[in-house]
């Protein structure tokens, strides 16, 4: 009656179409969802009705999730404090009934993909069944390019593993269409051109999506390679066991170890009239998917959200005033402990709720504030303080007692706080000099801002240089000695976007934010405390830069004092290096670099002298020769404490020798060495250097192998070296004659 909209065109289905829920336990409420009618024409049949079938004549184009309940894991329903409503619309829905398109994949959205995927391929992309290739790719290809734009990168948990399994299969379907090398990349250009100008950051991040693409697509190739080999050798082991089938378990661990696919592992199967256990592939995939519920840190916060808002659904929210205070009188308003409130506490560890203070949470990255609440009759040691649904808890021990309404004194270490504003400034000041050095590209997906050091995280596909390194430091330290002042401001999330402010991907903002302005160098959203001047930060230095997974480097700092004493302990070693290299502290690099010389033209002198000493040893072995069949035969041992100078004298032998066997052993350090050597035309008679010298290890308790006409073996036991030796002429003797 409100709409107008006419009541057969609204169906009620119940709680199994019209009920959404995140998962067993979570949010959830009733949902409903508006369809688009194509026309009777589309019907497929006389039955054909809303509600009735699934066919292709009607279209989901928008869902509303009425968001009002909590699912426990018993099932009970509780309403949310906050219920929202969750809104979903399809633009390629949208845009495919503008365009009187059956199939989003005819608009204009895809179309240019498409045509272009039919170049790469030399293949005509067919409307049917037949071109499910070509719109998987397609629509793969668009996800992974905002999904790279966006920061996510390739990597095996979270965001990156959902884009690396997106990418890969997209790949798997390119070999469909006959392609064997890198080809996503290639689209890229296509859907930037497509969708640039609704998202300009797409532009900007063009070359670097293009890169990231490419070399997954790379490593994707090495990975079906291992994977098809591993496949083969699982085959063969089934076969020697007159069995035909690759177990759940082996398929699994295809899946997840190598990242081979199951299809592939699949068509592998059938070339081979083999089959796969794919009950016992989906019952392993069920157990990780179930772990990875059970270790899901997110829904265990939202547990605890959900935890202390019923527990203090009745209690103010807090106001913090860190900003701008580091002390503050306050009032208890809620003292917790495990799922109760107290109304008082007495020397035990509770978490404390005050109506204002000056302790910052944890929180985008910085650590929380320490310090002390002092009361009447206790003094509280404050241990970590976390915001959790606008309220911030102190978790704190209490010495003495407190209730509930004391007035308090709420004291911050002004000491780790001030330290700790140092360093987040001082990311800000890394984060820009590290897109000014490497490239836009280089975003922050991560950081650790603490008293004494900082961490930063960021995407960026290769090591960084020592060049770089230097380059990025100066930058920051330009910007420190430049003695920029910092301002901070609360403005709307839009505003902040058109000052061109930087936004961390997978942040929270509401519609306000804080800004962190510094100067005109740096304007980043930012919730945490910072120093009033860059020049209060006093030295940066980098102690440490390295790879933290697949196009994600980590740089680890100091700043201020910790700096200081960074540079002060370097010092001091390179002091002890020059005491002991006998020079000034500024020739060091010289008197190594002489030493090292040095020790280069000994070590020529050594071997040298080692070459003679095996040439000398060499000709006194030639009279131990014994000749059987026209092939001499020397197996013997020897004195040697070097591997290379006794398979140097072994080669050497065997070439003096011509149609021989030559095996040599020799203790070292209270073990064996083996050395075999087969002249190449002894081979086609059967004898085998890896063979022969496998067996006589394997007499010691040893082992080892190698080719046909040259291997080693390293022995354990030296009592049983002769026998070696004896089981090494025995085993050429018989193969011989």
């Amino acid at each position: 009656e409100i709409t107008g909209i006419s009541p057969e065109r609204i169906v009620r289905l119940g709680d199994e179409e019209n009920f959404w829920s995140m998962g067993d336990t979570g949010p959830c409420g009733p949902c409903s969802e508006i369809m688009y009618d194509h026309g009777i024409d589309k019907a497929c049949g006389p039955n054909c009705a809303l509600g009735v079938c699934d066919c292709d004549r009607f279209l989901e184009i928008w869902n509303l999730v009425f968001m009002q309940y909590n699912r426990d894991e018993k099932g009970v329903l509780t309403p949310l404090p906050r219920p929202s409503i969750d809104t979903g619309l399809g633009l390629e829905r949208i845009t495919s009934i503008l365009q009187n398109k059956s199939s989003n994949y005819d608009t204009d959205l895809f179309v240019p993909i498409i045509n272009q995927i039919e170049d790469i391929t030399g293949q005509k992309y067919d409307r049917g069944e037949k071109g499910f290739p070509f719109r998987v790719i397609a629509d793969h290809s668009r996800s992974c390019t905002f999904l790279i734009a966006d920061g996510v990168l390739p990597s095996n948990d979270g965001r990156g593993y959902v884009l690396r399994r997106i990418l890969r299969r997209a790949i798997r379907f390119g070999r469909l269409l006959g392609v064997k090398e890198a080809f996503l990349y290639k689209t890229v250009p296509t859907v930037v051109n497509l969708m640039g100008t609704a998202y300009p950051e797409l532009i900007e991040k063009q070359d670097f999506i293009m890169e990231v693409i490419k070399l997954e697509e790379e490593r994707f190739m090495v990975t079906l390679n291992d994977g098809i080999k591993k496949v083969e050798e699982i085959i063969n082991a089934e076969k020697s066991k007159d069995k035909q089938v690759i177990s759940g378990q082996d398929a699994f661990m295809l899946y997840d170890t190598y990242g081979f696919p199951l299809d592939l592992t699949e068509d592998m199967a059938e070339e081979q009239n083999f089959t796969v256990d794919i009950a016992g592939f989906a019952e392993m995939m069920k157990e990780q998917r179930a772990k990875a519920r059970e270790a899901n840190a997110g829904a265990n916060a939202f547990t605890e959200d959900i935890l202390v808002t019923n527990l203090l659904a009745d209690i103010p929210l807090s106001t913090f005033e860190g900003y701008d205070n580091l002390n503050s009188s306050a009032q208890v308003l809620a003292i917790m402990k495990e799922d109760s409130l107290l109304a008082k506490a007495s020397n035990e560890d509770v978490i404390i709720v005050t109506d204002l203070t000056p302790f910052y949470p944890e929180g985008g990255g910085q650590v929380a504030d320490l310090g002390l609440i002092k009361a009447a009759n206790a003094e509280i040691t404050v241990n970590d303080v976390k915001r959790i649904s606008d309220w911030i808890l102190h978790f704190a021990t209490v010495k003495g007692e407190i209730k509930v309404k004391d007035t308090v004194e709420m004291l911050t270490n002004q000491k780790l706080r001030l330290d700790t504003a140092k360093n987040h400034t001082a990311t800000h000041l890394l984060h820009k000099a590290l897109r000014e050095i490497l490239g836009q590209h280089a975003e922050q997906k991560g950081s650790l801002v603490e008293p004494n050091r900082l961490r930063f995280d960021f995407t960026h596909l290769s090591a960084l240089s020592a060049e770089e390194l230097v380059k990025i430091e100066q930058l920051v330290n330009e910007a420190i000695l430049s003695m920029y002042d910092i301002d901070c401001l609360t403005t709307s999330i839009d505003k902040a976007k058109d000052m061109g402010a930087i936004a961390l991907f997978g942040e929270k903002y509401g519609d306000e934010v804080r800004l962190v302005k510094i100067d005109d160098y740096s304007l980043e959203l930012c919730g945490g405390t910072h120093v009033g001047n860059t020049g209060e930060i006093g030295l940066f230095k980098i102690i440490s830069e390295g790879s933290i997974g697949s196009g994600l480097r980590r740089i680890e700092a100091v700043t201020g004092q910790q700096a200081i004493d960074y540079f002060n302990a370097l010092e001091a070693e390179l002091e002890k290096a020059a005491n002991l290299l006998r020079c000034p502290p500024m020739e060091v690099v010289k008197r190594i670099e002489a030493l090292q010389k040095n020790l280069k033209d000994k070590d020529r002198e050594i071997d040298n002298y080692k070459l003679a000493m095996s040439k000398s040893s060499s000709d006194d072995l030639l009279n131990k020769v014994v000749e059987l069949k026209g092939v001499k035969l020397l197996i013997e041992e020897v004195a040697s404490q070097d591997v290379n100078a006794l398979r140097q004298s072994a080669e050497m032998l065997k070439d003096k020798l011509g149609k021989a066997v030559v095996l040599l052993a020799a203790v070292m350090d209270d073990k064996i060495a083996f050395v075999c050597f087969v002249s190449k035309d002894l081979v086609s008679l059967g004898l085998h250097a890896g063979k022969i010298v496998g067996a006589s290890a394997k007499v010691t308790g040893g082992g080892g192998g190698g080719r046909p006409d040259m291997a080693q073996a390293g022995g354990k036991d030296v009592s049983k070296i002769t026998d070696a030796l004896n089981e090494a002429r025995l085993m050429v003797e018989n193969t011989l004659t």
